[in-house]
């Protein structure tokens, strides 16, 4: 008769291996509840196929450790959890308390930013991955009058190395970021512009801070590429232009006409008195501007009367040569300013700012007294007897400097002391000599002499914008 139960005691350990029994030989039925202890069963002993129908939770006695697990842990909304720990996690924007201060963003968070107490930068998350975004709202409307800047933290916003600022009530800016070459780009329909900038060629370029500066000593050209929006540095440009003076006869050569004008408010270096404010040029793009800097005027043996100056150009902007100075009748004493005149003679026909302009670009010439000859008239003030009139001072080269002074007036050979040198005007002569010199691109008139009048100072021209911020 065959066997068909054998008790556990009959059977030594290890005698009976698996391949001694058929399979669906040993049921779970006829296995009694933890009969089988985990000890018994080596490892890699039961496959996957051998169990019908799975382990339910209830057979598992305790839990099994994350880490016998391929994957411990569950990613949602960029935020890792491990399985079986407790979180929050929001789906979509992170809103955040309203901001009053300057704050550094994170990653998928929106912030209500009010800035009733003032400006304030909100700053881009660092190192971003695609994908990252974050949205900032006007919270109480005066985004308008105290903006709300996105700095942007070491990355492009919009392919531009330049933050931005929201300058409307009641704008909701999302940036979400790209790539390293566009950066951070506003997706979302809200205004909120990325601030562009002006970009030229011509003369000597130099940079003064936040502006760029194009000196020109000779006649050339100013081209324009490209003009900022009103974010960047808008379409205006500050300028300063300088007339050649006037030559020296007996008197004094008047100083080169000089206009001046700064673009307020977004420039505010120091200019001159003549400068009004918020009198920048417009300028366009794709176009090219002729510059002419105007030569100073020579100067003459002192019955002759010296050279009137040449004109400076740029634009819509001309300033007219300075005067040269007497004797009288000379008729190239009118100019930007006039040159010194003989006794007697009216002050309309040595006058400055000839063609008139507002504000004026320049001062009348002084009139002779005795042996000394009439000063030339400069921006800042008009000539003496033998006293040149001053010129002005302004910082749009990026320092102050002082030009379009006149020049000192001549004298006979009587030993007094001349007055001194101004702003480019032509230097101290002695009594008889030939009068000094003008200084270049200044626009100073030649001093008067005796024997003859000093050569006058060339202008020059100097433009002026931001190209960054």
């Amino acid at each position: 008769m065959p066997i068909s139960k054998i008790g556990s005691k009959g059977v030594k350990d290890a005698e009976i291996s698996a391949a001694d029994i058929a399979p669906g030989t040993i049921t779970s039925a006829k296995i009694a509840p933890g009969t089988i202890a985990s000890d018994r069963i080596a490892p890699g002993t039961i496959a996957s196929d051998r169990l019908a129908g799975g382990i339910t939770n209830s057979q598992l006695a305790g839990s099994i450790a994350n880490a016998k697990l391929a994957n411990s842990s569950t990613t949602i909304n960029g935020t890792a959890i491990a399985l079986g720990a407790s979180g929050t996690i929001v789906a979509g924007t992170d809103w955040q308390a309203v901001v009053t201060s300057n704050t550094t963003m994170v990653a998928s968070r929106g912030y209500f930013v009010n800035t009733t107490g003032g400006a304030i930068t909100m700053t881009l998350p660092a190192s971003p991955s695609a994908g990252d975004f974050v949205e900032v709202i006007d919270y109480a409307g005066t985004a308008g009058t105290n903006n709300i800047t996105i700095a942007r933290n070491g990355s492009n916003i919009g392919g531009s190395a330049s933050d931005i600022a929201i300058k409307s009530n009641r704008i909701n800016n999302k940036f979400t970021y790209i790539d390293a070459t566009q950066g951070w780009i506003k997706t979302n329909d809200d205004t909120g512009t990325v601030p562009t900038y002006t970009a030229a060629t011509g003369g000597t370029v130099t940079n003064s801070g936040n502006f760029r500066i194009h000196t020109f000593n000779s006649s050339s050209n100013f081209v324009v590429s490209d003009v900022g929006n009103s974010d960047g540095s808008g379409v205006k440009v500050s300028y300063m232009v300088v007339a050649g003076g006037g030559g020296g006869g007996e008197g004094g050569g008047g100083a080169g006409g000089y206009r001046e004008g700064r673009d307020s408010p977004v420039d505010t270096f120091s200019a001159s008195p003549l400068a009004a404010s918020d009198s920048g040029l417009t300028v366009a793009a794709s176009t090219t501007y002729p510059i002419t800097v105007g030569a100073g005027g020579n100067g003459q043996q002192h019955t002759l009367g010296g050279l009137k100056g040449s004109n400076s150009v740029f634009s819509t902007i001309t300033s007219t040569g300075g005067g040269g100075g007497g004797p009288a009748p000379n008729p190239r004493v009118l100019g930007g300013s006039g040159g010194g005149r003989e006794p007697g003679v009216p002050v309309s026909c040595q006058s400055g700012n000839h063609p008139p302009v507002s504000p004026p670009q320049g001062n009348p010439g002084g009139e002779q007294s005795g042996t000394r000859h009439g000063g030339g008239g400069g921006a800042g003030g008009a000539g003496g007897t033998n006293a040149a009139g001053a010129g002005v001072t302004t910082s749009i080269g990026g320092s102050a400097v002082a030009r379009a002074g006149g020049g000192i007036g001549g004298h006979s050979n009587n030993p007094g002391t001349p007055t001194a040198q101004v702003a480019g005007g032509g230097s101290i002569n002695g009594p008889g000599n030939t009068g000094g010199a003008g200084t270049a691109n200044t626009g100073g008139g030649g001093s008067g002499g005796w024997s003859n009048g000093g050569n006058a100072g060339s202008g020059i021209v100097i433009i002026r914008y931001k190209y960054q911020n």
